[in-house]
């Protein structure tokens, strides 16, 4: 499940077995799933009819529209039953995000707690209901291609100079979520252009996943060839969910962060360190 355009989707580990659902699970769906539904694409006709207000007063600043998008997320772990906890604070300063992936509830569990706008690959703006989700909450969109370089990096100055959060996935895919792979230092080269260094702070953040008693520890990992489908049936019918652990990092800032492989590799540490502590 890459973020990154035209990246290489990790495989890792063979996927835990899907076992066969019984009328018990297909119920659990119902009860869980249709509010859910109700709840996300409801609360978007909504941010969309705001947003005919909101962009022609304040354009790109979202004043109302981002807390639509937080009410949807925090209330989405609500209909799955499950925990989210969060540790630390998210920071004030302007500046970006960066975090582990390991699979598409990071959307909800990162929004959950914060007023971010993910950076994803261009393809994402074309799946079925996760795209819609996706352009309509102020997602940046980026392909890798050299002609579109210097566009794309205008956009990322222009939405953190308006104290825009961006969150990143600088692992470049997702995982089982029981490991950080390395992070890719090229996402990093954004908060090096003018003068941003000087006004911009990164704060690493640890995505950490607890399975459900009694099921697999990669339970809510989402990788290599795994279906979207597949896996919301499988968090839908579960008996009873696990948690997720949101862990918010003190915060770097850019300028004294040594250059774009040094920042990364320190957010990589501090990300991976922070996995290793609240995965037990």
């Amino acid at each position: 499940m890459s973020d990154e355009p035209n990246g290489a989707l990790w495989s890792g580990d063979e996927a835990p077995p899907a076992r066969p659902l019984g009328a018990a699970d297909w119920l659990r769906v119902v009860m869980r799933g249709l509010p859910l539904g109700l709840i996300t694409f409801g609360s978007l006709a909504v941010l969309l009819l705001v947003r005919l207000i909101e962009r022609p007063l304040c354009g790109d600043e979202r004043p109302v529209t981002p807390y639509i998008t937080q009410f949807v997320c925090k209330s989405a772990f609500i209909c799955l039953g499950m925990r989210h906890r969060t540790h630390g604070r998210a920071m004030q300063h302007r500046g970006a995000v960066v975090a582990n992936h390991a699979s598409w509830l990071d959307i909800f569990a990162l929004n959950a707690p914060q007023r971010v706008y993910f950076v994803a690959k261009a393809e994402v703006a074309g799946w079925p209901g996760i795209g819609w989700l996706a352009r309509a909450t102020g997602t940046v969109f980026i392909r890798r291609d050299r002609r579109e370089a210097r566009a794309q990096q205008a956009v990322f100055e222009e939405r953190l100079k308006r104290n825009h959060h961006l969150l990143f996935f600088p692992e470049g895919t997702s995982t089982d979520g029981r490991r950080v792979l390395p992070f890719k230092p090229t996402l990093f080269q954004a908060f090096y252009t003018d003068d941003l260094p000087e006004i911009l702070h990164i704060q690493p953040v640890s995505v950490v996943y607890h399975a459900p008693e009694g099921e697999d520890a990669r339970f809510y990992g989402w990788w290599g060839d795994m279906s979207f489908g597949g896996h919301l049936l499988k968090v839908l019918a579960v008996r009873r969910n696990g948690a997720v652990d949101i862990m918010f990092h003190p915060p770097i800032p850019v300028a004294g962060a040594g250059g774009r492989k040094a920042l990364s590799a320190s957010c990589e540490r501090v990300v991976r360190r922070g996995l290793e502590r609240y995965r037990g």
